[in-house]
């Protein structure tokens, strides 16, 4: 090599350990800063990363009520994690059917998912307890248990078997007792009746002698109007105008003995759940609790209204099932609620759980809500059809 050749190499050598030293000082410094960083964005004031969650829904889209609930819970989400986790909302059959919904949050196409736990009853027989219970909890007494009687600690080990976080995340409050053709005089007018009853209502149902139909709620009208069913438990006057089942049926029974309080859930994919930040934990958790009681607070509004047009609008003949009628009904539930927990472990600890809480607050409730919401009708001249 010549000299020149030398110089030059020896030059470019030199620039390059120079670089390298450069690149390093350089390296640890970005590493600092990553880490600083990194250390500013858990304070909450740096740049984070940002996830996209899908929420599919057993709800029609922007069902009232059902439907708008989910988009508020994932407006609330959005908002407050400041778009760290952002959220979007897929109604019944946009990703996956109404049905599908557990399926796609276990399997974890779908990071979380708003329904009612009694759908999954195939799944688990204890499902149910954490909806509606024929002559059970009320909304607000579902929310105590829930929250102060260990009802949530039973939920989370059942669902956690099947890989789901489960929250509370609305209540329709006391639901009526469903849409029928013909009038029910007797147990003889429901034999044969083909029936939508959801949950345990369809085994009891079905134990009197009418067929129950499991079914979506978007397919409730047209099998009415179609005949494929004679009778339908949808929700309650607010749910049930919006989807005019008052134009296929002419008999809206009451009282709403299967649902006295049905909650609905917000599902959550358990690994996705576990890897979140604690902060995001507590948003999800608090959008869950302020949506859980928007829910109940919407329904209780408007399905005043909604019961006012239905009867002084659209002549909707209220009606109370007969006392023969609703005591046979309870009577059946009782044994369906014995035969769902025998052999199970796991669901007669839940049922326990739930009639243990039912019988401690209902003294309290005869003696104060109760009394006073008779004295209240009392005192109003206000009468039951």
């Amino acid at each position: 090599m010549d000299r020149r050749k030398f110089v030059s190499a020896l030059g470019l050598g030199l620039g390059a350990a120079a670089l390298a030293g450069c690149g390093q000082d350089d390296n640890n410094t970005t590493k600092d800063a990553a880490q600083a960083g990194a250390a500013t964005d858990g304070a909450g004031s740096g740049a984070a990363e940002t996830m996209e969650w899908k929420l599919v829904t057993a709800w029609p889209k922007n069902y009232p009520g059902l439907g708008t609930g989910a988009n508020r819970f994932a407006e609330r989400v959005t908002a407050m994690s400041g778009g760290r986790l952002k959220v979007k909302v897929y109604g019944a059959g946009e990703l996956v059917p109404a049905m599908g919904v557990f399926d796609a949050v276990r399997d974890g196409s779908a990071e979380m998912g708003h329904s009612a736990s009694y759908y999954w009853k195939g799944k688990h027989p204890a499902t149910p307890f954490f909806t509606a219970v024929p002559f059970g909890l009320t909304a607000q007494e579902i929310n105590s248990w829930m929250n102060f009687g260990g009802g949530q600690e039973l939920w989370d080990e059942l669902y956690g078997e099947f890989g789901i976080k489960p929250l509370p995340c609305g209540n329709s409050g006391t639901q009526m007792g469903g849409w029928f053709r013909k009038e029910v005089n007797s147990l003889e007018d429901i034999k044969g009746l083909k029936i939508r009853a959801p949950g345990l209502a369809g085994e009891i149902m079905q134990r009197i002698g009418a067929t129950p139909v499991q079914m979506p709620g978007g397919e409730v009208f047209t099998s009415m109007q179609t005949g494929a069913l004679d009778a339908a438990d949808w929700v309650g006057p607010y749910n049930d105008l919006a989807f005019g089942l008052h134009k296929v049926a002419d008999y809206y029974y009451y009282p709403g003995w299967a649902e006295p309080g049905a909650m609905l859930e917000m599902m959550i994919n358990k690994d996705k759940w576990e890897a979140l930040p604690d902060d995001l934990k507590a948003i999800v958790k608090s959008a869950a609790e302020a949506e859980n009681q928007h829910i109940y607070d919407e329904f209780t509004a408007h399905n005043a209204e909604a019961l006012r047009q239905l009867v002084d609008e659209h002549g909707t003949q209220l009606r109370r099932f007969p006392d023969e009628v609703l005591m046979k009904l309870h009577e059946t539930s009782e044994q369906v609620i014995q035969d769902l927990v025998a052999g199970n472990d796991q669901a007669r600890r839940i049922y326990e759980s739930y009639k243990s809480f039912r019988e401690s607050v209902v003294p309290y409730v005869a003696v104060a809500e109760q009394s006073a919401l008779n004295v209240r009708s009392m005192v109003l001249g206000q009468k039951t059809p």
